[in-house]
């Protein structure tokens, strides 16, 4: 049985941290078992703290001692061991509350001061967005007894010349609990819209009928001018609401007054977001199911047509084409109906109703943070899928959705064989999944233990009820060597006893899908995939092209959306490798940013194809064009 692994949260990281600068600092300490640098689910940012886990916890105790509050990327990071029960933080018990703290003080300097009176499990002083100190912090003691003696020792000192404040943190809950009580019995009220020619003593007349005034105050200018407003303050909360009650909108010299409860910026502002939020909902609400989203407009298609266009099936309420500031279309627009039911109708009718040249895209319209909310569900969904695939060939589970970083040694991964395990070598990153052989075997590589050397199960190898099409490269890269004796393209040393000069070609443009091959012949039978090298016998000319499968609609729906594009993308590639064999890929890459209903109408349309294919060649001569012309300039 091995020690019980040490696992340290890492904080207030830079957020082009990554794993392996944590990797060369803390394995300075003791042996790494792992490292996970945390990310948005969505973007991949780093949300600025990871994991380090270590073999054995006496490196994870000396970790914490050397490296706390170390400079990593020229911030200091804040190192505390990983609470797996949040309870202990849950409860704050031994959670002390430090305010009125000078600019100067930084968590180091906090840790110090407050490490006299008990083992601190974490200490940071909360930093604005320029990470300037907001002027309080937060330590956490172990015990709450070390609290208790904190709380008497510092409270009312002097730190850096100021008077801190030292208190038990109350929760976020327990606070707003607190602020309602203080609400309800306010002493201090807003007044507003003033006459300016009221004087500081007719201000305070007007509202002494209603109680004892303990402060009152009309608001001046620098030259001594009223400002129209001011506060006063009465003894008891009974005097403050009447004067509220008595004195809202009425008149004074001709102006209607604003009397209230005072209230602090932070609140008035809150509220006024509350406020607006909820006007916006309402609105969404009263055009919900009847609003709809057209986009793939022609240019020339103005609000007119847009409303002809959909007039047959209800009442327009509204139509509108989007234009940006010159007056052009941005090729979208809304259409608003009067009834869900014809909204409904409309989306049916129209969606993928050929207008012009496009098929248009029709839809209910949504607000954005809808759709974002939808766009992470479906990249949480296809995590999902990629993890029980990986978990099926034998890959460890956490390794594609949180990527850590294993170093080397025995049981790492393999380094990479050449350009197809594109960044396989560089911690923190998934490596691309490979193409299985028949057999199990990685392309491009030598043979793998199990598990990593098994077929994957039939789920993972092709879709259902479509055979398996050469996958294109990506676009702007070289395709991966298919030969385990090809040389590296990335400038990387070939390995030891492999064969120098072996090109690395394309595959044949009509090469047979591999799920329609049989079983995989002997590597000496088959025919070379690039250009003969010397005294071996080129391919035999005219081998018939393998038949490109079709896609229906049908097909596509049942299928997830990482599936949907992967299998447009290798018919596209198939139908545009036997005339742009070393673009292929490129185009398609471009292609595949399309919608997939549009997709599917450049498959059944072979001139839309055609002109899309054209227009993708003309971008790519032109980048090219632009590209040799600057290299050009800089030799000169």
């Amino acid at each position: 049985m091995s020690a019980p692994s040490a696992s340290l949260y890492v904080g207030e990281l830079d957020p082009t941290v990554t794993e392996a600068m944590l990797f060369e600092i803390f394995n300075m300490i003791g042996p790494v078992a792992s490292i996970r640098v945390c990310r948005d689910a969505v973007t991949r940012r780093s949300l600025g703290y990871a994991y380090v886990n270590y073999l054995n916890a006496a490196d994870g105790e000396r970790a914490l001692e050397q490296l706390n509050y170390s400079l990593i990327k020229g911030r200091a990071c804040r190192i505390m061991w990983s609470q797996r029960d949040p309870a202990l933080r849950k409860t704050g018990q031994g959670n002390i509350f430090i305010k009125n703290l000078d600019e100067q003080i930084d968590n180091k300097a906090l840790h110090d001061t407050f490490a006299a009176f008990g083992n601190v499990l974490s200490c940071k002083v909360a930093t604005d967005e320029h990470g300037r100190s907001k002027g309080y912090g937060f330590v956490h003691y172990e015990t709450a007894e070390a609290a208790e003696t904190a709380i008497k020792a510092v409270n009312g000192m002097l730190l850096n010349d100021k008077k801190v404040y030292v208190g038990h943190h109350i929760s976020r809950k327990e606070r707003q609990s607190k602020m309602e009580e203080m609400k309800a019995q306010f002493t201090n009220i807003y007044v507003k819209n003033v006459d300016p020619e009221v004087t500081q003593e007719e201000f305070v007349k007007l509202f002494e009928p209603f109680g004892k005034i303990t402060s009152a105050v009309l608001q001046t200018d620098d030259e001594g001018k009223s400002r129209g407003f001011g506060f006063v303050n009465f003894e008891t909360h009974e005097e403050a609401q009447k004067a509220v009650d008595a004195l809202h909108d009425s008149e004074v010299r001709g102006r209607k007054l604003f009397v209230a409860r005072a209230q602090k910026k932070a609140e008035r502002e809150e509220e006024l977001r509350r406020s607006y939020e909820q006007a916006k909902m309402e609105k969404m609400s009263k055009y919900q199911g009847v609003n709809l989203y057209i986009k793939n407009l022609e240019d020339d298609i103005d609000d007119e047509r847009l409303r002809q266009e959909f007039e047959p099936f209800g009442t327009i309420t509204s139509a509108k084409v989007m234009r940006d500031e010159k007056g052009t279309s941005k090729g979208f627009g809304f259409v608003c109906f009067s009834s869900p039911d014809e909204a409904t109708k409309a989306v049916a009718e129209m969606n993928n109703k050929m207008i012009g040249s496009k098929p248009l895209y029709v839809s209910l319209a949504q607000r954005r943070e809808v759709r974002r909310q939808q766009l992470e569900s479906q990249i949480a969904q296809r995590n999902q899928i990629r993890m029980q695939q990986a978990a099926a060939t034998g890959i460890p589970g956490g390794y594609l959705n949180s990527p850590m970083y294993y170093p080397p040694g025995p049981g790492a991964y393999p380094p990479p064989g050449g350009r197809g395990m594109m960044g396989y070598g560089q911690p923190g990153m998934l490596p691309p999944r490979p193409r299985y052989a028949p057999n199990g075997q990685v392309p491009g590589m030598p043979p793998m233990p199990a598990p990593y050397g098994q077929a994957p199960p039939q789920a993972y190898g092709g879709m259902p009820g479509y055979p398996r099409a050469p996958r294109p490269p990506q676009a702007g890269r070289a395709p991966p060597p298919t030969d385990p004796n090809a040389p590296a393209t990335n400038g990387a040393a070939p390995r030891p006893g492999a064969p120098q000069g072996a090109p690395a070609n394309r595959p044949p443009a009509g090469a047979q899908p591999p799920a329609a091959r049989g079983p995989a012949p002997n590597r000496a039978q088959q025919p070379p995939r690039g250009p003969a090298p010397a005294g071996q016998a080129p391919p035999a000319a005219g081998a018939p092209p393998a038949e490109v499968p079709t896609i229906t609609a049908a097909a596509l729906a049942n299928a997830s959306p990482m599936e949907q594009k992967q299998m447009l993308g290798e018919v596209i590639y198939m139908k545009i490798a036997p005339s742009q064999p070393e673009l292929a890929g490129k185009i398609t890459g471009m292609l595949l940013e399309m919608d997939n209903t549009e997709l599917l109408h450049l498959l059944e349309a072979p001139d839309a194809m055609n002109a899309k294919v054209n227009e993708a060649l003309a971008v790519l001569h032109e980048f090219s064009q632009n590209t040799n012309g600057k290299e050009t300039a800089e030799s000169k």
